[in-house]
């Protein structure tokens, strides 16, 4: 199966009029004030790989082991995972727990909880690669799929072909998208046009004898480089936030032969060598994108997502020589030009994996050690919680973690994260369930779809039902009622894979004392009307109890019209 992850754009829902039923006050509009303090349990989950000398992990460690740092500042652990092999050996702290005496360890090792699961993303860029080079790494790749990946774990095969294209959606079967990497071996690869270019310029170069006539073919390269790289970032970017909100640890294994932090360095460079005077340099950094790179990692580090990157083109010798080219005169300067377009393609590949706590993989022809000590990752860390004490939506705060007694042990980790607002977290949630699949429900809500009526528009007009639970909320006492807050979020996608915006709706809860026992065995029910197309439709529902901070996302498939 193939289909496009779709950008975030309003195409087909809208929220319509609205009743209230069950359990609750229908006078209370939804923006009257209830004076009660809600709950925003946010805890920031660090995955934490130590490692000795020899880069063999290092295990047994506790969570007095361990420093934590936000912003420089140290902050309390409140959970606490030691995992190995897959499985915990140690039972979480809670945040009254925190600091005080150990709790003892199970006798038997336990399975991971749900936030601790392993969402693997093999993400293949067909438009940054050479197909020799990409099936040499597919090889070693289908080993790894088959023999080192847990029963658990969900595995995806993706590519990107100057469009983000799904080969096959996330599976426990990992020997399928093994199997499924076969149909890419057959696609070309666009890294290929760009070498017989940039060999022509570089002849161009060394041809020359007057800067201007060269400055501007080495311009116009860059640009249209630069140009491709900022819709690589971009589908990386979108992917990225794609996945945000799935509950685990993701993981996105970056197949490429290298990115270029700046387009074209190696030309404007090679220009600069043979004509000393020239300002050609000054407009490089035109084309860097450095700060594309950042904001792409802060993301990933936000949102839990690792970079583990692979430089298919392996031990690189001559890369952008030719027998044409090795006649430029300056001595040692085609050597001073391959080791800048190496480094060049190789910075950003472990810039992305340095700062979200993977691994990158370069200057090797066999990946085998390298994918080994990725499933080490995997199988082998430790899980450190803390909740921010500060709040401020969108601020990127940096992480440090530090052992007590670090012995000469190497730590790693991802960078930082951003905070987010309650919409933000939901919107990540909502929109994941609903492209991915994989829900969560704790407050067992329900959603019922009933038939909906065309209108001269060609639009339908759909009734819904969200049932809650009334039980599974926290309800607190205020005067003769109790009274709570729910947010019910809604989204869907098309069959042309057209996604809507996020639709909000805060709903207050008032329910007398007197009929509390009764209103607990009974659902609260909101009811609404979605404007849609005719089709295939999946919808996805959140809901969050404000005071409880429990939240539940489910997906529901429909078909509109006949």
């Amino acid at each position: 199966m193939l289909h496009r992850i779709p950008s975030l754009a309003s195409v087909l829902l809208l929220v319509g009029a609205a009743s209230l039923a069950g359990q609750a006050d229908p006078a209370l509009e939804a923006d009257d004030e209830l004076f009660f303090a809600t709950v925003d349990v946010n805890v920031v989950n660090v995955d934490v790989f130590v490692t000795d000398k020899q880069g063999n992990p290092v295990t047994g460690l506790g969570a007095d082991d361990f420093e934590l740092f936000e912003d420089n500042r140290p902050v309390q652990i409140s959970n606490f995972y030691a995992v190995e092999g897959g499985r915990t050996d140690a039972v979480p702290m809670s945040s009254e727990s925190a600091g005080s005496e150990p709790r003892p360890k199970p006798t038997e090792p336990q399975a991971l909880p749900q936030d601790q699961r392993l969402f693997l993303i093999v993400y293949v860029d067909n438009y940054n690669i050479r197909p020799f080079n990409r099936n040499r790494v597919f090889r070693r790749l289908r080993e790894f799929l088959h023999d080192r990946l847990g029963a658990a774990d969900q595995v995806m095969l993706v590519s990107y072909d100057r469009s983000l294209n799904v080969r096959h959606p996330f599976t426990s079967r990992p020997e399928v998208i093994g199997r499924a990497l076969y149909d890419l071996e057959k696609m070309t690869g666009h890294a290929m046009t760009q070498d017989s270019a940039r060999r022509e310029i570089l002849q161009a170069i060394d041809e020359a004898d007057d800067p201007s006539r060269v400055e501007w073919k080495v311009r116009q390269f860059a640009e249209e480089i630069y140009n491709d790289l900022s819709f690589t970032i971009d589908a990386l970017r979108d992917f990225v936030g794609s996945v945000a909100g799935l509950e685990g640890r993701k993981a996105i294994l970056y197949v490429s032969d290298g990115l270029a932090m700046t387009a074209a360095e190696e030309l404007f460079q090679a220009v600069m060598q043979k004509f000393v005077s020239s300002s050609v340099m000054t407009r490089m950094h035109d084309y860097n994108a450095v700060r594309q790179f950042r904001e792409l990692t802060a993301l990933a580090s936000s949102n839990r997502v690792s970079f583990y990157t692979i430089d298919a083109a392996g031990l690189r010798t001559s890369d952008i020589t030719s027998a044409q080219s090795r006649g430029m005169e300056t001595p040692g300067l085609m050597t001073l030009l391959d080791s800048t377009y190496r480094h060049n393609l190789q910075a950003p590949l472990r810039m992305m994996a340095d700062e979200t706590g993977g691994l990158a993989i370069v200057n090797t022809n066999d990946i085998g050690p390298g994918l080994e000590k990725m499933a080490t990752d995997f199988e082998t860390f430790y899980s450190l919680g803390y909740m921010p004490g500060r709040t401020g939506e969108g601020e990127y705060r940096r992480i440090r973690v530090e052992l007590k007694n670090d012995k000469g042990l190497k730590v790693r980790h991802r960078a930082g994260y951003r905070s987010k607002s309650v919409f933000s977290h939901m919107a990540d949630g909502t929109n994941s369930t609903l492209l991915y699949g994989f829900e969560r429900n704790p407050l067992a809500v329900g959603l019922r779809v009933g038939s909906g009526s065309q209108h001269e528009d060609g639009l339908y007009l759909v009734p819904i039902a969200v049932d809650v639970p009334i039980g599974n909320l926290e309800l607190v006492p205020q005067g003769d009622f109790h009274v709570g807050r729910i947010r019910i979020y809604f989204t869907a996608i098309d069959q042309e894979d057209r996604l809507a915006d996020l639709q909000e709706v805060p709903l207050p809860i008032r329910i007398p004392n007197d009929e509390m026992v009764r209103a607990r065995e009974q659902p609260y029910v909101y009811s609404a009307q979605l404007q849609m197309r005719a089709g295939s439709q999946r919808m996805a529902i959140g809901v969050r109890d404000e005071i409880g901070a429990v939240e539940s996302f489910i997906v529901k498939s429909v078909h509109i019209g006949s």
